[in-house]
């Protein structure tokens, strides 16, 4: 597995439209999703150690930006013919496993991660009310490490976003697993 890292934010930019479906084929576009201080979007898969290792602060986090009027959706982006740990019915589980109230969409075209630049799992996007990106950087600083006491970088930055509609000047990029690309 490559590991990578994300690219700097690009302030500003803006969010891209998607219709992607659940694992129980149910279809989400980003006006679904949207939330009135912000949005979320996270492109993320089941079998990266990464995502493994922030699965449940990715919940909890998730759980209190919602409470401050933030949007979220998590995307699977891979090739999950190449990578069956990928695919919707263990997406499901997962999802379940690690408590995710969002929706979990799958990326079968894998167009929008495309559209969204994304590089690998776990990937942030945070975007404010008027859907412009202010946040592209890292859960925490853990890695694939447990580090609980691991200030919660995009937790405070969404929170910012929320408050201000302004992200952090001084963002540290995620880093993940490449996407499998089809």
């Amino acid at each position: 597995m490559a590991s990578m890292n994300t690219p700097i934010c690009e302030f500003g930019w803006k969010a891209v439209d998607f219709n992607l479906k659940d694992p129980d084929g149910r279809a989400y576009t980003l006006a679904d999703i949207k939330g009135p201080n912000g949005t979320l979007i996270m492109f993320i898969c089941n079998h990266c150690p990464y995502v493994k290792a922030v699965a449940d602060r990715i919940a909890r986090d998730v759980r209190e930006l919602a409470a401050k009027g933030i949007g979220v959706a998590a995307i699977m982006p891979n090739d999950y013919r190449r990578y069956p740990d990928d695919a919707p019915a263990l997406m499901k589980t997962f999802a379940e496993a690690h408590g995710f109230d969002f929706p979990y969409l799958v990326d079968e075209t894998q167009e929008v991660a495309r559209a969204y630049d994304a590089v690998c799992t776990p990937d942030f996007f945070g975007f404010n009310a008027d859907l412009e990106l202010q946040y592209r950087g890292r859960l925490d600083a853990s890695r694939k490490d447990q580090a609980p006491a691991a200030r919660r970088e995009l937790f405070e930055a969404m929170s910012q976003v929320a408050e201000t509609g302004k992200g952090p000047e001084e963002q540290t990029a995620s880093m993940g697993c490449s996407i499998k690309w089809a």
